[in-house]
């Protein structure tokens, strides 16, 4: 049962944060996600920089 709590609290600041953190959150893993299925190794900063300029504006 410990473990269990361990992953609730890994989670707990993404259940309780608003929606548009949220939204920012699943799209990073997302983009990470694919770039991790094909291998790619370029940068992501650019990437997640304009995830993050979309959800501001």
């Amino acid at each position: 049962m410990p473990q269990e709590a361990n992953i609730d609290d890994v989670q707990e600041p993404i259940t309780n944060a608003p929606p548009e953190v949220r939204q920012i959150i699943e799209r990073v893993w997302k983009l990470e996600k694919s770039r991790l299925d094909r291998k790619s190794k370029g940068h992501i900063n650019d990437d997640i920089l304009d995830i993050i300029k979309e959800a501001v504006q």
